[in-house]
């Protein structure tokens, strides 16, 4: 029983920020990406005896996260649309930016902030795992639970995407 705590906590240090890291730049929100995290790992630690491959560990827990996050996303943008979201966006591409970075750089991460925000759910996992947490495609398919094609699919949508929001912004 000590063993399984020790383990678990070795698994917990090790995977917390940078689960936390991706999950931030996806909810774009600290509250709810914390919330989202903590939801994670408690399915984790719950559903712990179905992982045949502990090395397999960091991608199944990822994948659990952007499970949470699409269900999270779909609340949220229902809650938008309805006029029920008072939250705020303070972990956006650029409110995370490096505060050394130029005028011009934090004018484009807002943009694709926008962008960002109007495409769906599984494009914007795949374009965030893999621009901006620089993933192989095999990982993200993996994390996104999909097959290699599918996550090129969405990758191409997002990347045509997020280039119409920016040449034509709202």
């Amino acid at each position: 029983m000590e063993g399984d705590r020790w383990a678990k906590e070795a698994l917990f240090r090790r995977h917390v920020a940078p689960l936390t890291k991706l999950i931030t730049r996806l909810m774009a929100r600290h509250r709810d990406a914390e919330d989202v995290v903590q939801d994670a790992f408690a399915k984790a630690w719950r559903d712990l005896d179905r992982l045949r491959d502990p090395e397999a560990f960091g991608v199944w827990l990822r994948r659990i996260a952007v499970n949470r996050f699409k269900n999270v996303h779909r609340r949220r943008k229902v809650a938008q649309a309805l006029g029920l979201d008072s939250g705020v966006d303070d972990a956006s591409l650029y409110a995370l930016a490096s505060h050394d970075a130029s005028p011009e750089a934090l004018a484009e991460l807002r943009q694709v902030d926008a962008a960002l925000r109007r495409i769906p759910a599984e494009q914007r996992v795949v374009w965030i795992l893999r621009h901006v947490q620089g993933e192989n495609l095999a990982t993200i398919a993996q994390i996104a639970d999909c097959s290699l094609a599918t996550v090129k699919r969405r990758l191409e949508s997002a990347d045509v995407s997020l280039a119409h929001h920016l040449r034509h912004p709202r």
